[in-house]
C-alpha cells in the first residue's frame, strides 16, 4: 500500500511544525525538561497536521535559500508566541517568589534542574500548582486554541510584526506584575506589618531586641498564613488563560472570541 502527499502539503506540514516546536519550548505548560524531546516533537506534528491542507497551497515556490529563510521566520514567530504566554505564567512564580523574599526563605533557594533556573520553596511550589491547575480547568486548550489560530493570521511565510510584539510584550509586563502582586498581596501585607511591630517594640523595649524574633516569626506567619493565596489561584489562572489568548491573538492583530 502506498501513501501519496502532495508536496505543497509536505511543506506546510514542515514550516507549521517548526513554528509549533519553537512555541512548545518557549510557551507553557510544555516548556518544562519533565516532557521529553521526543514527545514535543510528536506534539509539535500533531498541532501542524490539523492545518497542513490549509496552509500547504498559499505557499509559493521556494528555493533553497528561501525554504531556509522561512523556517528562521517560523523559528522566530513561534518563539514570540510562547514568550508572551510564558511572560504571563511567569507571574504565578513570581508571585511565591516574593512571599519567599519577604518571609525570609530566599536563603533557600536551590536550583531547579526541570526548569533550569534557580527557585525558592514557595516560588517552585506555586509553579507546580499554577501547571496543575492549568490542566485541571482545562485553561491550557485555550491557549492552544489561541496558538493555532495564529496560522489562519500569519502565514507561514510571514513573521510576527514588531510594533505589535513590543506592544504585546508591554502589556504583557503590566499584566505580570499586576498577577504577582494580587497573589502575594495579602502576604506581603501581613508580613510587613509584622516587620512595622517588630520595629515599634524595639522602639519602645529596645533592650528586647525584638529583632531577633523576625526571623523565626515571619516563617511561623508564612506557613500559618499561606494557605490564604491558594483560593487566589484558578482566579488568576483563568485571567491569566484569557490574556495570555488575548496578547496571542493582538500579535497579528485578532481578538479573543
Amino acid at each position: 500500500m502506498a501513501l501519496e502527499f502532495a508536496m505543497p502539503t509536505l511543506l506546510g506540514l514542515l514550516l507549521g511544525s517548526v513554528r509549533s516546536a519553537a512555541w512548545l519550548l518557549v510557551s507553557p505548560p510544555f516548556a518544562t525538561r519533565t516532557i521529553p524531546g521526543t514527545v514535543k516533537a510528536m506534539l509539535a506534528v500533531a498541532l501542524a497536521l490539523p492545518v497542513a491542507s490549509q496552509i500547504g497551497p498559499a505557499i509559493p515556490e521556494l528555493s533553497t535559500g528561501g525554504l531556509i529563510s522561512a523556517i528562521v521566520l517560523q523559528v522566530v514567530t513561534g518563539a514570540a508566541l510562547g514568550f508572551v504566554t510564558y511572560l504571563l505564567f511567569a507571574a504565578i512564580q513570581a508571585a511565591g517568589d516574593l512571599i519567599d523574599l519577604f518571609g525570609g526563605f530566599t536563603l533557600a533557594s536551590a536550583y531547579d534542574p526541570m526548569s533550569m533556573s534557580q527557585s525558592s520553596i514557595f516560588g517552585r511550589f506555586h509553579q507546580l500548582l499554577g501547571l496543575t491547575l492549568l490542566f485541571v480547568t482545562d485553561a491550557h486548550l485555550l491557549i492552544v486554541s489561541g496558538f493555532l489560530r495564529s496560522y489562519d493570521a500569519i502565514p507561514v511565510t510571514e513573521g510576527v510584526a514588531l510594533d505589535a510584539t513590543a506592544d504585546a510584550v508591554l502589556k504583557g509586563v503590566t499584566q505580570f506584575f499586576l498577577a504577582a502582586l494580587e497573589i502575594a498581596g495579602p502576604m506581603i501585607i501581613v508580613l510587613f506589618l509584622a516587620d512595622v511591630a517588630l520595629g515599634l517594640l524595639t522602639r519602645v523595649s529596645p533592650q528586647l531586641n525584638a529583632f531577633t524574633l523576625g526571623f523565626p516569626l515571619k516563617i511561623f506567619l508564612t506557613l500559618a498564613l499561606i494557605g490564604f493565596t491558594f483560593p487566589l489561584l484558578p482566579g488568576a489562572i483563568d485571567g491569566l488563560s484569557d490574556a495570555a489568548t488575548d496578547a496571542t491573538l493582538s500579535l497579528f492583530g485578532g481578538e479573543s472570541g
